[in-house]
């Protein structure tokens, strides 16, 4: 049945919402799709179910092609499964956790990996039984501490989460590559550009993960590109690590007086006046830069740390604090503060150093709090810089890596920057802002070695079975949809993915244009064409004119003056282009065009695979 304007429930705001700073914030909220319920949490009205519907219907049809059978998790779940796997502790404070009326631990589901393990676990127990792909379109609970932008950042949100299970690793690369094609077939069939990028797997653990990227510049990731077709998130980028240099020759470390020097620009610039070199000027990247952070793990516990790296490059915290290297599961990473300095007296602000051959302390293996110090992969052995003495106004000149310093480790902690050269060396990097619509994981057998999942393998020996975990943000996509399809006016939906096929408006007084609409509507509904009719009485075409510029379906049929002509207006919004047309000949022509851009959105999910085949 058509929905109508006159009895729909739905109220197009003129306003935009407080504090929205995104396209897709503001009309959604103004077309009456959804509104806020409390921060990062929204309430769905009629037009914005038609549309998630829309969405969810593609996803599901990709992934029953992709062998994927769906299944139902409650958001409500027992905290024993995720204490078990570690991932009670590992999510902190992004966990809502609740009691029951008998204090035993639930949490609202952040992700399902936990049970959905356990149901095969209960279910099947041999290697017969496998391959299997599992998946739910499911609510999730995050308490984000800074949700923002609508939907792309809530508290709760939708997602698709789906699961395979296999004897081997070469049945997860098979059931890794089924779901990779699902997921940029599905993205091409939404309309939506997206680019598969290299990604790390955090606290989700396994060997290998892609993120899918919608670019645009209200995203919160920074990926990467390169000429020669590298891509991955900025955090997954790893550095060409140079040669170690011999050192034998190199000359001994000396102290020098440097006042005032805090920063590595008052440092260069003191250095070049009162040290020169013969070959030629200091500059940052001949220091080594000593920042200070802390490490908040899951657990809550606060560790300081030390990364060093050269002194032309910053900390990218978040790079950091994805690269595994700082703990297992989720951590936090910020810049120390004052309270941190002040409980290590052996950092000295502004003149940190990693120790040297004239007695200063080493960190991370002389101090006495064993500050773990970590570095940057280009300082590799042999390499000769300056930094801190580790007293106040003092630099060490000369100071080489491996002959008189020492580190705990290697840490991808510095900013990648524009023309950094790609690490399969396929060209220099360009940098660009995206938002994260899936992520695809080879999970392994981390989940099921902490769960028991095991089968029994053709030799009839327990076997544990291997993982791979896919997610697909659904309420996400919708609004990355809305960020690129939209206009000054409002929405502007791909045809097929619009809450109606047709917007039918009646715009003018009179029995007969009324009926004329109505015979329209039921004539395109008869074809199977869902029609929105706006048949209020007391509205002038103008505002409904802006309802429907607002609400955003593509198909626009004005039914007014002109059909005294014989005549209607159909408007195509995404051409931007409108004209009379008989009234005989309305239906026919919509319906076609309404069929025409349903097959041309199923044909675009082969064209991507085409072409990432190519490429």
């Amino acid at each position: 049945m058509a929905l109508r304007m006159s009895s729909l429930f739905v109220r197009t705001q003129k306003e935009d919402p407080v504090g929205a700073e995104v396209a897709s914030h503001k009309l959604l909220h103004r077309a009456g799709y959804i509104r806020r319920s409390a921060p990062g949490i929204y309430t769905w009205l009629p037009l914005g179910l038609a549309v998630l519907g829309k969405i969810e219907a593609i996803v599901r049809e990709e992934m029953a092609l992709a062998g994927s059978q769906e299944v139902h998790f409650p958001g409500l779940l027992p905290a024993d499964p995720y204490k078990k796997s570690g991932r009670w502790e590992a999510f902190g404070p992004d966990l809502f956790h609740l009691k029951d009326r008998r204090e035993n631990d639930y949490i609202l589901a952040p992700t399902h990996e936990e049970v959905f393990t356990l149901l095969v676990k209960d279910l099947y127990s041999s290697y017969k039984d496998l391959p299997l792909s599992i998946y739910q379109i499911q609510t999730k609970y995050r308490d984000e501490a800074r949700p923002r932008a609508g939907l792309l950042r809530g508290r709760e949100f939708i997602m698709k989460d789906a699961y395979s299970f296999d004897i081997d690793d070469a049945g997860l690369d098979a059931s890794y590559e089924a779901m990779r094609v699902a997921y940029l077939r599905a993205f091409a069939r939404l309309g939506l550009p997206c680019l598969p990028v290299k990604a790390t797997p955090g606290a989700m653990g396994g060997s290998g993960t892609e993120e899918f990227i919608y670019p645009s510049e209200v995203g919160e990731d920074t990926f990467v590109k390169s000429p020669g077709g590298y891509a991955a998130n900025v955090e997954a980028v790893t550095s060409i690590v140079p040669e170690a240099i011999p050192y034998s020759q190199s000359p001994a470390a000396h102290v020098e007086d440097t006042p005032d020097t805090p920063t590595i620009e008052t440092l260069v610039a003191a250095a070049n006046a009162s040290h020169p070199r013969s070959d030629r000027e200091w500059t940052a990247a001949d220091t080594l830069k000593n920042v200070v952070c802390a490490v908040t793990h899951p657990d809550g516990t606060r560790e300081i740390i030390v990364i060093g790296l050269p002194g032309d490059r910053e900390v990218d915290l978040d790079r950091a604090a994805g690269t595994g290297m700082l703990g297992d599961g989720e951590v936090d990473l910020e810049a120390a503060t004052a309270e941190d300095l002040a409980a290590h007296s052996e950092l000295v602000k502004g003149y940190i150093g990693p120790g040297n051959s004239l007695d200063a302390p080493v960190l991370g293996l002389e101090s006495p709090s064993k500050i773990r110090y970590l570095l940057d992969p280009r300082v590799v052995d042999g390499t000769r810089w300056i930094t801190g003495a580790n007293e106040p106004g003092r630099h060490v000149f000369d100071l080489v890596a491996g002959r008189d310093f020492t580190a705990d480790g290697t840490i991808e902690a510095a900013q990648v920057v524009l023309g950094d050269p790609a690490p399969d060396g396929s060209g220099p990097l360009e940098l660009a802002r995206g938002v994260e619509i899936g992520q695809i994981f080879k999970l392994g057998r981390k989940y099921a070695e902490s769960l028991d999942l095991k089968v029994l393998d053709q030799n009839g020996k327990a076997t544990t079975v291997t993982m791979g975990s896919y997610g697909l943000g659904v309420t996400r996509v919708m609004a990355c949809i809305a960020e690129e399809y939209h206009s000054e006016d409002g929405l502007l939906w791909p045809q097929h993915l619009a809450p109606a096929d047709v917007h039918i408006i009646v715009a003018g007084k009179g029995e007969e244009i009324a009926q004329a609409a109505e015979k329209m509507t039921t004539e395109l509904e008869a074809e199977g064409i869902s029609v929105l009719l706006d048949d209020r009485n007391k509205v002038s075409p103008g505002f409904k004119f802006a309802d429907a510029e607002l609400i955003g379906i593509p198909t626009v049929i004005v039914v007014g003056r002109g059909l005294a002509d014989g005549v209607v207006e159909v408007r195509d919004r995404l051409a931007g282009e409108k004209s009379d047309q008989p009234v005989a000949e309305v239906v026919p022509a919509t319906v076609a065009r309404v069929r025409e851009a349903y097959a041309k959105a199923a044909a675009a999910a082969d064209a991507a695979i085409s072409a990432d085949q190519n490429a």
